[in-house]
């Protein structure tokens, strides 16, 4: 569900070309600390940073406002990738309020996750004494295998997928330890089409949220055909001592190209998920790349996939891959400044946005049968929400915001 957070009005008002350009520049910088950020052939905004050596020289640091980056890197979910971009640049060269507010962030973030895990280890052991086949999805775990860090983004909650006949058990498990299902995904629109539950527990000070699921994309873009496929092809991590499951690489890739694409469809910023397309491509030899594709094609998100991989290039620089040179045709009719723009800014009033069903046509890859099967199945969920679901305004919790110079910039946890 798209949420229109309080910073959009303010941003879509100042316009942030700058600041936007800072924040593509600083992720350049983040993933290529070799590579002179401007000489990457685009036609997305010239980059504000220039990483020539160990050494990045910032240009025009006087005129960025650390508010609109705070906030821009903060709805992005790439702050902590903005600060360690940061570390080498010159003293003086960065805007003066904006390291000590990536700090807090970083801080609050180690918390918000050191919780996530230690809410991970006790659901773990729950649902393996009630024999429930499970898999994490996401979150610190995910970011350690991606990063090498399990503090690079801010999860708030503990993804869980499950096998729709396993979904009530482990309902049941998760109630045995103090978790009960939040009001608003009691909803047959939320177990049924969304195919997922929160489940709350409240401990004392702070509130453990789990989102148990058995489907893994919204209605409006294409569902993997195969979805416990993902529980088959588990892996293991160890985490203090135990062994904890969580989804194979490739699918880990799978699943950030879904992440993208929901939030195109909900017009919501990802350059967080678009660098965790990134960081698991980069991670694949060629005949790697090509089982990938393979293996999403069987899933029937080939052009999900790439769709991930094309927003990568656009934010990233490309990467001159096989999946590369495939992901160019993927809406081709959007330019790649405008799609940049889409993945990170996408308050902006500018831009010009395709219409969901000829998104979710090229998804389904111009498949006549498969493209009236996914409409379908989303006109079904609207009706159902309009029926089952009242609208809400979500603002966020007091006690997640941090405040920095004339803009808010709340701490927003990985969904």
């Amino acid at each position: 569900m798209a949420v229109q957070d309080g910073s959009y009005e303010r941003l879509r008002a100042v316009g942030c070309a700058d600041e936007v350009a800072y924040v593509q520049a600083c992720l350049r910088l983040f993933f290529a600390p070799g590579v002179n950020a401007i000489d990457i052939h685009t036609d997305t905004p010239a980059p504000t940073i220039s990483a020539i050596s160990a050494a990045p020289t910032i240009s025009g640091a006087p005129t960025i406002s650390a508010a609109n980056v705070a906030d821009i890197a903060r709805l992005n979910k790439v702050a902590v990738f903005l600060l360690k971009a940061l570390k080498s640049a010159p003293i003086g060269a960065v805007p003066p309020e904006l390291p000590a507010w990536l700090d807090t962030y970083r801080r609050r973030t180690m918390s918000m996750n050191a919780a996530c895990i230690g809410d991970s280890m006790a659901i773990d052991r729950v649902l393996r004494e009630s024999r429930v086949d499970f898999v994490f999805l996401k979150g610190p775990l995910q970011q350690h295998l991606l990063y090498g860090d399990h503090f690079m983004k801010p999860s708030g909650d503990v993804d869980i997928l499950v096998s729709p006949a396993g979904f009530a058990r482990a309902r049941d498990a998760l109630r045995a330890i103090g978790y009960e299902v939040a009001g608003k995904s009691r909803s047959v629109w939320w177990v049924r089409f969304l195919g997922e539950q929160h489940m709350v527990r409240e401990d004392g000070a702070r509130a453990s949220t789990v989102d148990l699921h058995h489907r893994l994309q919204q209605p409006g873009s294409p569902s993997p055909r195969d979805t416990d496929g993902f529980l088959r092809r588990k892996r293991e991590v160890m985490v203090a001592g135990a062994a904890m499951p969580i989804i194979s690489a490739a699918d880990t890739l799978l699943l950030s190209a879904i992440s993208v694409a929901k939030a195109f469809f909900n017009r919501e910023p990802c350059a967080g998920y678009v660098c965790d397309v990134r960081a698991s491509a980069s991670r694949l030899s060629e005949a790697e790349q090509q089982t990938v594709l393979d293996h999403a094609a069987e899933q029937g998100l080939a052009d999900t996939l790439l769709l991930g991989l094309r927003a990568a290039d656009v934010l990233l620089g490309a990467a001159g891959t096989m999946l590369s040179d495939r992901a160019t045709r993927i809406l081709a009719r959007i330019d790649n400044a405008d799609l940049f723009h889409m993945v990170v800014a996408p308050w902006l009033a500018s831009l010009r946005w395709p219409q969901r069903r000829h998104v979710l046509w090229e998804l389904c890859g111009r498949e006549p049968v498969r493209y009236l099967a996914e409409a379908g199945w989303a006109a079904s969920a609207d009706l159902s929400r309009r029926i089952f679901e009242r609208p809400a305004t979500i603002e966020p919790a007091r006690s997640e915001m941090i405040k920095i110079v004339r803009g808010a910039a709340n701490h927003a946890s990985e969904r």
